[in-house]
């Protein structure tokens, strides 16, 4: 639609974020297509390939305000990286060890189906573990979260905690389990944007900071401020809307009002999606953390350079089913895109 009417200037604003590899590839061939016919692109993206693969001058901007240019061919991902956040990332992934050996399997799911959506999922999770699960969108990744949080109507199977039997049919029996979803979508599931940080972070919690029905602001105002310290959200007051905020610190609202449950497993859908490098980086040392206090953690990404360097085991679905399983050593692009798209890999 955009370019259907002799467009001489083209603005993309994260136009891969929703996107497949394939599809991405397919859409940046188009944009060097509308190069060399004399279309001029201002092109928004967290992704550094893209940057690299497509841009001639990379502009930089922070808190709403230029840092810097640069040509292309006259930087690298370090420079931008320090740029955009104000400091040297060294590891964008943080490393930490894991072994399940001896420890608690949190929860198992067997031979799960959700109508026209999920057949016979089966896994085990364990306590202190990040899962990651990659896929290609519409591969049935974001129903699986959603059918463990009472979101999606389960028609078989059967699901364990702690070894103990569950039925879960509603969002409020998986809250009461100790389960906490962080959705895929913020703008649209995961905040309410014309409201404050604290009405926020109060809307999955009313029962601890209420009464009687009634909320006690002095309880509400000590909830949201340990939740903004602890995540280092950027806000001027908690009283804020979150739609003045970046995207990183709004991500780290819907975050942070789930982990104020205290939740023993912890559903991860896009934590990353359109967040800068400096924010990817504050949320994976927010996970990793986690992990070693002991919550359990499924971490669905369509990153997979954060799938391969994250989690410690991978589940790769496709067309609602599991069709590879990998360890963190095993691992590799090729190995998930092809279970990705239905391909078996020994």
């Amino acid at each position: 639609k955009a370019i259907s009417r002799n467009t001489k200037l083209l603005i993309l604003d994260e136009p891969t974020a929703a996107l497949t590899i394939k599809e991405t590839q397919s859409l940046l061939k188009v944009l060097a297509s509308l190069k060399a016919q004399g279309v001029g692109m201002i092109y928004v993206s967290h992704r550094m390939e893209e940057i690299f693969d497509i841009s001639d001058r990379v502009t930089v901007l922070r808190d709403g305000q230029l840092v810097g240019t640069r040509n292309t061919d006259e930087t690298d991902d370090n420079e931008l990286v320090k740029m955009m956040v104000g400091r040297e990332i060294i590891n964008h992934y943080p490393h930490w060890e894991y072994n399940s050996k001896n420890k608690n399997i949190k929860l198992k799911v067997e031979n799960l189906n959700v109508k026209n959506k999920l057949k016979d999922i089966s896994f085990e999770l364990y306590d202190g573990e990040i899962l990651g699960i990659a896929g290609l969108m519409g591969a049935g990744r974001t129903e699986l979260a959603k059918s463990l949080f009472g979101v999606e109507n389960i028609e078989s199977g059967k699901i364990w905690i702690d070894g103990k039997p569950v039925s879960i049919n509603s969002p409020k029996d998986a809250i009461d389990l100790g389960i906490s979803l962080v959705v895929e979508d913020r703008k649209d599931e995961g905040l309410v944007l014309i409201s404050s940080s604290q009405n926020n972070i109060n809307l999955p919690n009313m029962d601890l900071i209420s009464r009687f029905s009634i909320v006690n602001e002095k309880d509400s105002v000590e909830l949201s401020n340990k939740v903004v310290e602890d995540l280092s959200v950027k806000t001027s007051s908690i009283k804020v809307n979150v739609n003045t905020l970046s995207g990183g610190n709004q991500q780290k609202i819907v975050i942070g009002k789930w982990l104020a449950r205290n939740p023993e497993i912890l559903i991860l859908d896009e934590p990353t999606r359109g967040v800068d490098v400096g924010a990817k980086n504050e949320i994976y040392e927010i996970i990793i953390r986690l992990a070693k206090k002991g919550v359990a953690i499924i971490m669905i990404s369509s990153d997979l350079p954060e799938v391969l360097n994250i989690p410690n085991r991978i589940l790769v679905m496709h067309e609602g089913e599991i069709t590879g399983e990998f360890s963190k050593e095993e691992a590799t692009q090729e190995k998930i895109m092809l279970a990705a798209t239905g391909v078996s890999v020994q």
